[in-house]
Order: C-alpha cells, then sequence, then structure tokens
C-alpha cells in the first residue's frame, strides 16, 4: 500500500517502517521456517518470488504491511535495518465492498522478542494507524487455535470471538471500533510518533558512512 511507503512509526520499544526490498533476505530466511509456515499458514516461497510478493504488498491497494524492528538495535546507525527485523504486522483490506473491515495479522519471526511485551505495543499500533489513517472501523483476527499466546493478546484488546473452523483449525476474533475503544486507544498517542522513513534512513546511513579501502 502506497499510503505508508515513507512512514515511519516510533513506540518505545519498536519502530515500524515499510516493507522494502532491503528486508526481503532476512524476511524470506524467516519464512523458511515449518514453525512459522505453520503460524501463518504460508507456503514456502523462492527469493525470486519473495521479492515479487514484497512489491505487491507495497503496491496493492488492500496491504498495508510494516517491519518491526527491535527499537534499541535501530538506535545504533552503525547496525544495518536488516539486523534489526523482528517481524511484521499487516493490515488487509478484505472486503472491496466496505473498506472498513479489516484483517490484522502479527509474526513476531524472532523467538527470542516473544513474550517481551512487543506483540502488544505492535497491536496497538497499528490498529491505531488503520483508525486513524486507513478509516478501519473493524477489526478481524485468524488465528491457528493452537496458538494460544496470540488468541490471548488480541482478547487483551477486546476482540471477541466469532467462529472456530474445524476445517481450518483456527478461530476468528473481531473488534469493533466504538467510541469507548477510540477513547482507550487514542485518548493518548503520545506512545506512538509518527515520522518520515526517507529521511530518517539517509539520517542513519549517514551517521554512519561505509568503509573505504
Amino acid at each position: 500500500m502506497r499510503i505508508n511507503e515513507d512512514t515511519l512509526l516510533e513506540g518505545k520499544y519498536v519502530v515500524l517502517v515499510p516493507y522494502n526490498s532491503d528486508h526481503v533476505p532476512r524476511y524470506h530466511q524467516w519464512m523458511g521456517s515449518p514453525e512459522l509456515q505453520k503460524l501463518t499458514a504460508s507456503e514456502p516461497l523462492t527469493l525470486e518470488q519473495e521479492y515479487d510478493m514484497q512489491r505487491s504488498w507495497r503496491e496493492d491497494d488492500d496491504k498495508c504491511t510494516f517491519i518491526i524492528l527491535d527499537k534499541q538495535l535501530w538506535a545504533d546507525p552503525a547496525v544495518q535495518e536488516e539486523e534489526c527485523m523482528v517481524g511484521d504486522i499487516n493490515i488487509f483490506l478484505t472486503d472491496p465492498s466496505d473498506p472498513t473491515l479489516a484483517e490484522l495479522e502479527i509474526m513476531i519471526a524472532e523467538p527470542n522478542y516473544r513474550g517481551k511485551g512487543i506483540g502488544k505495543e505492535v497491536i496497538r499500533m497499528m490498529i491505531c494507524y488503520g483508525v486513524m489513517k486507513l478509516g478501519v472501523r473493524k477489526f478481524e483476527a485468524k488465528i491457528g487455535l493452537d496458538n494460544k499466546i496470540s488468541i490471548a493478546l488480541f482478547k487483551k484488546f477486546k476482540f471477541q470471538e466469532q467462529s472456530v473452523s474445524e476445517v481450518f483449525q483456527e478461530m476468528t476474533l473481531e473488534l469493533t471500533v466504538d467510541e469507548d475503544l477510540q477513547k482507550w486507544l487514542l485518548g493518548d498517542m503520545s506512545f506512538m510518533q509518527e515520522r518520515e522513513y526517507q529521511k530518517i534512513r539517509d539520517s542513519r546511513q549517514a551517521a554512519c558512512p561505509p568503509l573505504t579501502q
């Protein structure tokens, strides 16, 4: 989605940046994991197919993707952005007739970052972004039945169980954006700062010029 191609969202523990081609090799490495394939209901792709997918996610009007970065690592310009990658989060506009309905999906790919509150911060950031920038009024999340941690995480944000598919072994949860939710999530936006991605990226690179022979 072009709307976020120059958007950086900075939280307390993470930084969200648009998914670009520099991130693809690390992402491709992640998706070679059978565990992540199962959790995301994904099939393994070739590296070339992964680049095609990245371009699709950048250009398609119904997909909004951010890569999750470790803010502490990212704060050091000497650390390449790809080395700061933790996972990704997506908003999919699933119904062409209803642009206010979206599916929310998160993946913490690096095991060492799970269970540390990062997912909670990222979901809050993405819900706020979806409401404010995309006009989303109802979120869905489809989670595997054996992924108890993710189900519990979404329920902390007042997602309600709507259905269970025994065939696909997944649960669908929903969250309606009402006035109370907006007060709860959007009442204090100081937890998240929106900045220009390319400008920040250029300044990091300038702060750590490449070594010359």
